[in-house]
Formats: structure tokens, C-alpha cells, sequence
């Protein structure tokens, strides 16, 4: 039985989400993180284990995450990965939806929830009339494999009939990787803003540089005195984890918030889209300016990993 959980955290928490997957690690080892606020858990050693049923270990999670977090959280539970996110897509909150018979479960599914199938797919298929899982279901394999392909008709075939052979990964590398700074107190001077922005770039840029990836792109989440929030996206010239090309970017998009007189609470960002540096190209530079920064940053790393992180730090957070 696979449990998919999607716990409700509003941007400014996201930093929260890797101690709540250490959570699921405490049902069950093999838990797979899909950040900012969703993670599979495999419960079949668990359920035995603490002889709970999936409704159960779900409740007993949800307690755990609100007494600990404060972070509410939807569940939902199926035979497979597909299963479970189906059904947590389904769920209320605080109700956990288990599915027992995938069959009758998705025979009334529009074709487009299944995973794997696209608008073009899904616009091919009701084009001759398999508008639903079920009559994919029960279409010939051989009519769907001269549709779409042999080896799409056959996943999409088997995952109409409830079968999903995507094991749960632990350890899987994660798409995005979030930090937050909180004030003491509402926050006016914008200046103190962008020292906690430098302050975040340069913590998630090590902490890239250190797993070997690198980000396509920032996302700056404002929390403002009266618990409201805005977020902002943009995507980087290249991919990179370089801490100074992080600073840059984050700053242009908390200029775009227009921040003059607001009294803010807290700031967050998140790195998204990372990929493993070593597939990722750089634009060469004839600035020596640049190349300089990266080989103080460079050794500024390792006095990090040898001295602690607060070893080095930019001049103007030294204070």
C-alpha cells in the first residue's frame, strides 16, 4: 500500500518540508520527497508493523504533522503511486481516501487523469470515443498500441486497469530545495530585506554547490504582518549554483514586489528546477571580475566544509 501525502504548506514554509519527510521515515524507510509538499511513502512493511490499516497510520501521520509542525496535510491511499495521488487529489481534509477497488475507481475517470497522458493524447483518444479509463480499459491492446504507439498503448492500457509499475524511490533526488528567514518583528527597512535574501542565496547556493547541482530558476516568497503572502518566479540566464548569480536574481524579483512601506514578516526562497551540475553548460566569460568571484567561492567552500559555515560570510552579513 503506497500513501501520497500532500501536506499543506503555505511558500513561506516550504523550508519545512525535508523534516516532514524525516517524519514518514519514522513509518516506514522508503519515502520519496516530491518537494515543495508532497511525498510517497511505501506503509506495506508499516502496516503489518504496527498493525494499523491505511486509514489508521494516515490519522496517526496527520496528528503527528500538526503537533509538531503545525502543518495539516491530505492523504490519500492506493495499491500503486498513481493510486495514491490520484486519491490524495480527491481527498478532503482531515479524511483519508483508500483505494480498495482500482477498477471501479477509475472506470468514470476522464482519460486525461491518468499519468503519462497529455492534451495531444488525450484529444487522440477521445477522438475515438475513449473518453474514460474504463472504456480504455476495455478497449482491445492492440486497437490502443495503432493509436499510440506500442509502448504507450501498453502503459496507458495497464494503468486504465489500475496497474502502475513506478516503484517509490527513496532518496530521489529532489526538483527544488527552499530556506526561510523570519524577522523579530515586522520589517520596513528594505535594506534588512535584501541582507536576508543575500543571506538565503549564499545558504542555498553552498548547499547546491556541495550536492553537485545546479537551479533554473528562484522563486521569492513575501510573508507579510497580516499572515498574507506573495510569491514570484523567474528563470536564470543558465543554470547554476553560483551564490552571486543567485543574489542578483533574487534581488530583481523582490524590487518587482514594489516593497516600499510594507511591513514584512518573513522572506523565503526556493531553488527550482535542479538538475546535476555536471550535464549543465556555463557561458563562458571574458569578464575576470566574474572568474575571480568563483574561485574565491570556490575556496570560500571549502573553509566552509573544513571551519563550519559561518566561517566566510559577505561582508555586509559579518555584522
Amino acid at each position: 500500500m503506497i500513501l501520497c501525502v500532500r501536506f499543506r504548506l503555505e511558500p513561506m514554509w516550504e523550508a519545512l518540508f525535508p523534516q516532514l519527510v524525516d517524519l514518514l521515515g519514522e513509518f516506514t524507510p522508503i519515502v520519496e520527497a516530491a518537494p515543495p509538499g508532497e511525498a510517497l511513502a511505501d506503509v506495506r512493511g508499516a502496516l503489518r508493523y504496527f498493525d494499523r490499516t491505511p486509514a489508521e497510520l494516515a490519522s496517526v501521520i496527520r496528528v503527528r504533522a500538526l503537533a509538531l509542525y503545525g502543518v495539516d496535510c491530505v492523504i490519500g491511499a492506493g495499491p500503486n503511486p498513481m493510486l495514491a495521488r490520484m486519491a490524495a487529489r480527491e481527498a478532503r481534509p482531515g479524511v483519508t481516501l483508500v483505494v480498495e477497488d482500482p477498477r471501479a475507481f477509475l472506470r468514470d475517470r476522464p482519460v486525461a487523469a491518468l499519468d503519462g497522458v497529455g492534451r495531444a493524447t488525450a484529444r487522440t483518444l477521445c477522438g475515438y470515443g475513449l473518453d474514460s479509463a474504463g472504456r480504455v480499459a476495455d478497449a482491445p491492446l492492440a486497437v490502443l498500441q495503432r493509436l499510440v504507439g506500442a509502448k504507450t498503448g501498453r502503459d496507458l492500457w495497464e494503468r486504465a486497469r489500475g496497474i502502475d509499475r513506478t516503484p517509490v524511490v527513496p532518496h530521489a533526488a529532489s526538483r527544488s530545495v527552499a530556506a526561510e528567514r523570519a524577522f523579530p518583528r515586522d520589517e520596513t527597512d528594505r535594506t534588512e530585506q535584501r541582507r536576508a535574501l543575500l543571506s538565503l542565496a549564499e545558504e542555498l547556493g553552498a548547499r547546491l554547490r556541495t550536492e553537485g547541482q545546479v537551479c533554473r530558476g528562484l522563486a521569492v516568497t513575501v510573508r507579510y504582518a497580516d499572515r498574507t503572502t506573495t510569491s514570484r518566479s523567474r528563470t536564470l540566464p543558465e543554470p547554476t549554483a553560483h551564490s552571486a548569480a543567485l543574489t542578483t536574481l533574487a534581488y530583481a524579483v523582490h524590487d518587482s514586489f514594489g516593497l516600499q512601506r510594507a511591513r514584512v514578516r518573513g522572506i523565503a526562497l526556493r531553488a527550482e528546477g535542479l538538475t546535476g551540475a555536471e550535464g549543465a553548460g556555463h557561458q563562458l566569460s571574458l569578464d575576470p571580475a566574474d572568474e575571480k568571484a568563483r574561485r574565491i567561492e570556490a575556496v570560500a567552500d571549502r573553509a566552509r566544509a573544513r571551519f563550519g559555515p559561518r566561517a566566510i560570510l559577505p561582508g555586509s552579513l559579518a555584522a
